[in-house]
């Protein structure tokens, strides 16, 4: 998606503040459109707006309740994973209009924004956050709490791109617009904001390019094909 199909998107779509709630009632109630699980105590799902209104007109007739939500005028759900062909360890926090690769790990507490794009056989680490519209390829890293920023705003701005073989070490930041080139790698901690080349290593605050990926680093970098088999 572009900036523009991510904007009109957001825009347009019906704002929710779903909640779940944990009810004992003295009386039976209807909560409408909600779906209700349970004869005794009941736990309602639904609209917080159309849930609302029941709830206050009906207080009398409740003996306990507990109401739970987590966003409010939310515009982009998450992500259905149930049947992707890859691995989502608890915790990930991955919106609607993210592509996932077959056979890539999304490891716990990882936060992949609208319309990022993860490759196959790519390993996005834990707390590693993925901005709206970057762009990873095949069989890369992301490191534990790296952050490849989002540009979905403004419109006009360039989205990260990391492509194949990429290997990008933990806390390390790749700001919007930066090309990562084939098989490169990004030291941890780096602060990456000019393109890195194909094949060569960055490392620093601000980056630059220290060397060409040499056996020694190629050693230390290589990824492991077991940790993406499912």
């Amino acid at each position: 998606m572009d900036a523009r199909e991510i904007i009109r998107y957001i825009r347009d779509a019906k704002k929710k503040t779903p909640v779940k709630i944990y009810v004992r009632e003295k009386e039976p109630l209807d909560y409408g459109d909600a779906k209700v699980f349970g004869a005794g105590d009941k736990i309602v799902f639904g609209e917080w707006e159309a849930l609302r209104p029941i709830i206050e007109a009906n207080a009398d007739k409740i003996d306990e309740i507990v109401i739970e939500n987590s966003s409010r005028n939310s515009a982009v759900p998450m992500l259905e994973i149930r049947d992707l062909p890859a691995r989502i360890e608890p915790g990930a926090i991955i919106r609607d209009q993210v592509e996932i690769g077959e056979r890539s790990v999304i490891m716990m507490g990882a936060i992949l924004n609208i319309g990022a794009v993860i490759g196959s056989d790519t390993m996005i680490d834990m707390g590693a956050v993925i901005g709206g519209r970057a762009i990873v390829g095949n069989n890369c890293h992301i490191g534990a709490g790296a952050v490849l920023a989002g540009v979905v705003e403004p419109a006009s701005a360039v989205p990260v791109v990391v492509e194949d073989d990429v290997l990008i070490g933990a806390n390390a930041v790749v700001i919007e617009g930066v090309h990562i080139g084939k098989g490169a790698v990004v030291a941890a901690g780096a602060v990456v904001i000019s393109d890195v080349p194909a094949n060569m290593v960055a490392a620093g605050n601000p980056a630059r390019i220290v060397k060409a990926k040499d056996e020694k680093t190629i050693a230390k970098t290589t990824l492991e094909a077991d940790l993406r088999k499912l």
